[in-house]
């Protein structure tokens, strides 16, 4: 199981992110624990998580109208965690672009 999915690079975590510079977001796998979080945080970036919190978000419903009708369906539904870093270190998401 691969806990870490993708950092979370939105407008709303980027505002978080400069209010609070020590805290971080990421989507992970729906069954990861905390301290599974924790532990792929720290191995992946090479830093000390303080804290993590976790979200579990259930998918939007969606609709589109096709010839044959409308079509209704839900997006996949996640889990989001909020990593807080202990004070100084920092992650670099665009270190290897």
């Amino acid at each position: 199981m691969e806990v870490l999915i993708k950092p979370l690079i939105t407008e709303k975590m980027t505002a978080v992110t400069e209010k609070y510079p020590s805290r971080y977001g990421f989507i992970v796998d729906r069954r990861a624990s905390k301290s599974q979080i924790k532990k792929a945080v720290e191995d992946m970036y090479e830093v000390s998580v303080a804290s993590v919190n976790t979200m579990v978000y259930l998918g939007k419903r969606s609709m589109r109208y096709t010839r044959t009708g409308f079509q209704t369906g839900r997006k996949n539904n996640f889990k989001k965690a909020i990593v807080t870093l202990r004070d100084g270190e920092t992650i670099d998401f665009y270190s290897n672009i």
